[in-house]
């Protein structure tokens, strides 16, 4: 089996908090996994553990079999975690572009096609600060796969999104499952990890308490 992400034994704590609590996960490249939970049972510490963001209290996570290392998210993974954040006073392109340009990329076509992928028109100069709740977390998914990442960390992905918005990037992601991209999915709405997902993780309080998929184990 081929595992892009390896979760060791991880343990987060916050004073006298765990946000997790031993979390062991073997993840199988080029499949959607789930993680599901309630508010605070661990998932975004999950995820910012897995790029880089947070350093373990103990236990290890490595990504294509290099340990993450602290501070610093790893190279191609493409991220939504929390609400994404964009300068509201420039268009949804010119956004792509200049976080392209931080990375040393001028590339336009790159900006275009992902927000195409995602269903905003690159033509529209309409301000972000003027785009709806749904526009903006579409431009939030843009904004993760325009590099053409292997991994996708979606923490929620959905969040804003109409009934229609839901159904693309539903069919989005099964496209990106299909050229073989890794997704690690967080939501809350049991139907869009019955749509999507290969794997399935609960986490609760910082642990895991039920797996559903052959592809996990431990």
């Amino acid at each position: 089996m081929d595992n892009i992400i390896q979760v060791r034994n991880v343990t987060k704590s916050f004073r006298e908090v765990k946000a997790l609590d031993g979390v062991s996960l073997d993840l199988e490249r080029g499949k959607i996994h789930g993680i599901i939970g309630r508010n605070g049972s661990g998932k975004t510490v999950l995820f910012k553990c897995v790029c880089g963001f947070m350093t373990p209290t103990s236990g290890e996570v490595l990504v294509n079999g290099a340990r993450v290392k602290a501070a610093k998210a790893q190279e191609n993974i493409g991220l939504i975690i929390e609400t994404p954040g964009f300068i509201g006073g420039k268009s949804g392109l010119k956004n792509l572009l200049y976080l392209l340009a931080l990375r040393g990329k001028r590339d336009l076509s790159t900006a275009q096609n992902a927000m195409r992928a995602a269903g905003l028109d690159p033509e529209n100069r309409k301000p972000v600060r003027k785009y709806s709740l749904g526009m903006r977390q579409r431009l939030g998914i843009a904004q993760a796969i325009m590099e053409d990442p292997e991994l996708l960390l979606l923490d929620e992905p959905m969040n804003g999104l109409d009934n229609q918005g839901v159904e693309d990037m539903r069919r989005l992601f099964g496209q990106l499952r299909e050229r073989g991209k890794t997704i690690l999915l967080a939501s809350h709405n049991n139907e869009d990890i019955r749509a999507l997902c290969d794997t399935v993780v609960e986490l609760d309080h910082g642990r895991i308490i039920a797996r559903i998929g052959e592809e996990i184990e431990g």
